[in-house]
């Protein structure tokens, strides 16, 4: 990490604040031999225990990419009888799709597609684009936590299991994207710079998410945390099991959020999003130093497909070529220049955990 995240601290010894709060995460809710073995029996069990005389116990989010897909096979793997839920976008690349049909046709897997209303979607991103902040899969991140507890509802399943995960998401800050739960920042975005008003789409606040809570009963786990977990070694067990097709950097499974991640972050605010992943990687023992700075020798995307990404998007969002370059280029904001409920909400959620203690299996 560096000072394109204009929030970093330093402490003496020259670590960053991401490195600090990551390796004292990764204390916590790393794998730890029979501990974490008996965790996730304990979980197993309860999951099973609240499926019986349902068709599912659990739900489990699918998107084509490594993360997810080994979920999947861990927990088929395990006794669970997981409904496999996407939330469809419109903007899956062909690789994802064809991954998540090959995962759950040959792990017979029952699989719902979540489709959101895309002339809603399409206004909604195109608003986060004219805010000119970072936060542009802010749409995305938002509507996939809804579909996931709207399908865990409807079916009467009390467990989301999500492939969230220290090793390849511990660290992100919040500058490059801050809060997706707050409404106050959404609304605002969208009333602002957005042409329609929001009936169908998903919203998914603090509000909305401790009802499912508190009134439904649904409980968020992230299992990845609990058993020994490599990004490299699942890809080869993917590959080798599922025939699955890698499709280059994180979450590039998407081509829009491809596209966000490797061109629009980086030319717009200086952000090479892989310093993240990157970080991440070393801090897990993924990775080297050396080869990550060795990785960050060369820009994150190739020229020639980012210009065919462009014109791809702009017709898909209905704009022109011109004009999107005109909001590409708008003068580049931070959540702090627009309303929001930053300090609301982290009142809310910290009180939330101290009275409930729930930390280990809401949050990793």
């Amino acid at each position: 990490m560096d000072t394109s995240d204009i929030e970093i601290t330093f402490d003496d010894r020259g670590q960053c604040c991401h490195c600090t709060e990551f390796l004292n995460r990764r204390a916590k809710h790393k794998y730890h031999g029979k501990e974490s073995d008996d965790s996730f029996d304990r979980i197993l069990n309860d999951v099973k225990s609240s499926g019986k005389g349902k068709s599912y116990d659990c739900v489990i989010g699918v998107s084509g990419g490594a993360d997810s897909s080994y979920l999947a096979s861990v927990v088929k793997d395990r006794g669970l009888r997981p409904l496999a839920v996407h939330m469809d976008n419109g903007w899956n690349s062909d690789k994802a799709v064809l991954n998540i049909k090959n995962i759950t046709r040959k792990l017979n897997i029952d699989y719902e597609s979540f489709v959101l209303d895309w002339e809603e979607f399409r206004d909604l991103q195109l608003a986060f684009l004219k805010a000119s902040i970072p936060e542009a899969e802010t749409p995305t991140d938002m509507a996939i936590p809804a579909a996931l507890h709207r399908v865990a509802a409807r079916h009467g399943i009390k467990y989301i299991l999500s492939a969230g995960n220290l090793v390849t998401e511990g660290i992100l800050p919040k500058s490059w994207h801050y809060d997706v739960k707050d409404l106050k920042y959404f609304n605002y975005i969208q009333d602002t710079f957005g042409s329609r008003r929001l009936k169908k789409f998903p919203t998914f606040g603090y509000k909305t998410e401790m009802f499912y809570k508190l009134i439904k009963g649904i409980r968020m786990v992230y299992p990845l945390n609990l058993v020994p977990y490599s990004k490299e070694c699942a890809i080869d067990l993917l590959r080798e099991r599922f025939d699955w097709k890698p499709y280059g950097g994180k979450h590039h499974e998407s081509r829009y959020t491809k596209f966000i991640q490797s061109y629009y972050l980086y030319e717009k605010f200086g952000i090479d999003y892989r310093r993240a992943t990157f970080s991440t990687q070393i801090c897990a023992g993924e990775m080297t130093r050396c080869d990550a700075n060795r990785e960050l020798e060369s820009e994150p995307y190739d020229p020639e497909h980012a210009e065919e990404s462009k014109q791809y998007i702009a017709k898909k969002l209905g704009v022109s070529p011109e004009e999107f370059d005109r909001i590409l280029k708008l003068p580049a904001k931070w959540y702090w220049d627009y309303p929001n409920d930053k300090k609301k909400l982290a009142f809310i959620y910290d009180t939330y955990r101290a009275l409930f203690n729930k930390e280990k299996l809401d949050r990793f």
